[in-house]
Parts: structure tokens; C-alpha cells; sequence
């Protein structure tokens, strides 16, 4: 397996004179409490010329389903996907947001990108400033992504256990097993923003069966697999290791690490980061902050691209 390191430095002149295309996204969010910041989270990503699956999931309960599917009905280019039980750490995860994928290539919208969010995330730009963001990047798909054995051994046992996801959980390590041949496995997070291509690919070619069929019995999948699956077969497109999330994670207990709730004492980080989105972001915690990184949902980021860390493309 090759790749390369390319760097992504702006052209003052062309950004200067730069148009962007007509981007459309295909957004997924996974919502399973906080209606009501769930809505103001989608206010704020909506946009007609996109196009939105929504996924509440079971555990959500009666209320909240009906609540928000009376909600969203006034809205073209929605969808309400058939709702699962999706587990903290278990494949069902990864499960969903194939499900997703799946259902939004074969909705009659041509979208460019596909992006998945929380119901608590909240975006730190404007519809137009991500589309703007996109268009200067057609054709990169944006996700974290390392060695994993190299740069974050310490998640090894993640996939070289067995797991199980039965009775709403996931089991403790059951026996140790053998890894893929010839894969070398990667890490990252959940979050990402694909191009149609990438989204393509992963749910349509023979190559990715056997992933699904090993990382069902995994542990965390939604942090590995599409990073593993990108990084070990014939997709050729180009994979930037930045997922432009903005994400403070903090120690806590077993799980470890687990990311920060933003208050208004966060603002400074929030409003100098060069994501796109945030999270995560609790009104019963703090109901303010979300107002105030309004004031700059409109500051371009492009000029940052000098910025942008480190792309891999596949050869």
C-alpha cells in the first residue's frame, strides 16, 4: 500500500477569482435525545438545494419521534430513515451510516457530499460557507485518519478481540483472534465528509465485504472502519486526515476520553477554529454559546487551506 503526502497550499490568485460550482450535500444526522436542539441544529444546515436523512433512533422513544417527524414534514428533500437501535461502540454504528449512504445514493438528487453529524453538533459556518469550502475542495474526502498500530496502539484490542453486540451492549473481550491478512488497520473517528465517489465505492464494491464481515465482531468500529477500508483497497480518490471538527476530548473513566460539552468559556477556542462543525454542545449545560458563534458563520475559510495539514492519495 502507497501513498502520498500533498501538500494543499492556496493560490492567492486563484482564490481571488475563484467561483465555486453548485455543491449539493447530502447531510446524515443521528439524533437520539434533545429535540429541541436537534431542530435548531437543523435550521441552521438546511438548505433546499440539499438534501437531509434524518435517523431517530429507537431508544429515542414515541414522543420524540413524533414530535420531530411533525416537525420536519414542512421540509422538501427530507427523509426519515427507518429507525435502529444503534449502539454506543457496537457495529451497529458503522451499520447506519452504510444503511445511509446507501439510501441517499439511490435518492434522485445528485449530491456531491456526504456528511454525518449528531444532533448534538452545531455547524461553525454558514450553508454557504461550507459549500464554498467544498467546492474549493471537490473531489477530497475529509476524515481523521493515522496508523493504527503505529500511532495508537494502545486501541489495538479493539479489533484483535472478539466482540459481541447483544442485549443493547457491547460484550467484554471474548478471545482473541486473527487479524485481516494483508491489511494494515487504520484509525480515526466517526466523523466525515465524503465525496459521492468515495460513498460509492464503499457501499458497492465486492472489496469491502470481507471488512464488513470482520469488523462486525469489533469493538469502536465507527472509528476504523471506513479508515480501514479506504486505505486497503483499489479507492484511488484522495483522503485529507482532517475530519474539520472541532473536538476537545477529556478523560472519563473506563471510556477513557470522551469529548468536552462547550460552554461559553470555550468561545475563544471555538471561534479561532478552522472547522466546520463542533461538538459537542448540551442547552442544559450551557444554552448561549450556539448563539454566539453566529457571528462568524459567514468568515471564509479558504484562505486557510495553507493550513490544511496532509492529504493522502492512493496509488
Amino acid at each position: 500500500m502507497k501513498y502520498e503526502l500533498l501538500s494543499l497550499e492556496a493560490d492567492a490568485a486563484s482564490i481571488e477569482h475563484f467561483l465555486p460550482p453548485d455543491i449539493k450535500i447530502a447531510y446524515m444526522i443521528l439524533v437520539h435525545r434533545f429535540p429541541g436542539q436537534f431542530k435548531r441544529l437543523f435550521k441552521a444546515v438546511y438548505d433546499p438545494e440539499n438534501c437531509y436523512l434524518i435517523h431517530i433512533d429507537k431508544k429515542a422513544g414515541t414522543e420524540i419521534h413524533q414530535e420531530l417527524r411533525a416537525f420536519l414534514k414542512p421540509y422538501p428533500n427530507v427523509f426519515i430513515f427507518k429507525s435502529q437501535n444503534v449502539i454506543w461502540g457496537g457495529y451497529s454504528m458503522v451499520q447506519v451510516e452504510l444503511d445511509g449512504m446507501n439510501f441517499l445514493l439511490n435518492v434522485a438528487i445528485e449530491w456531491d457530499y456526504f456528511i454525518n453529524l449528531s444532533g448534538q453538533d452545531f455547524p461553525l459556518r454558514s450553508q454557504k460557507m461550507i459549500r464554498e469550502f467544498l467546492s474549493h475542495n471537490k473531489g477530497r474526502s475529509f476524515l481523521k485518519i493515522v496508523n493504527q498500530k503505529k500511532i495508537r496502539p494502545d486501541t489495538m484490542n479493539r479489533i484483535d478481540y472478539y466482540f459481541e453486540e447483544t442485549d443493547g451492549k457491547v460484550s467484554q473481550e471474548k478471545f482473541k483472534r486473527k487479524y485481516l491478512d494483508k491489511v494494515t488497520p487504520y484509525i480515526g473517528g466517526q466523523w466525515m465528509m465524503l465525496t459521492r465517489d468515495c460513498c460509492s465505492f464503499i457501499c458497492n464494491s465486492t472489496e469491502v465485504k470481507k471488512f464488513e464481515e470482520y469488523y462486525k465482531n469489533t469493538l469502536i468500529a465507527d472509528e476504523a472502519f471506513f479508515q480501514t477500508v479506504l486505505m486497503n483497497t483499489s479507492y484511488r480518490g484522495i483522503l485529507i486526515d482532517d475530519d474539520r471538527r472541532a473536538i476537545v476530548w477529556i478523560p472519563d473513566g473506563d471510556i477513557k476520553l470522551r469529548p468536552k460539552t462547550f460552554t461559553m468559556g470555550d468561545y475563544r477556542f471555538l471561534s479561532g477554529s478552522d472547522g466546520l462543525f463542533a461538538r459537542k454542545f448540551d442547552d442544559k449545560v450551557d444554552d448561549t454559546i450556539i448563539s454566539k458563534m453566529k457571528q462568524h458563520y459567514n468568515v471564509s475559510l479558504i484562505p486557510k487551506e495553507k493550513d490544511l495539514s496532509s492529504a493522502m492519495s492512493r496509488k
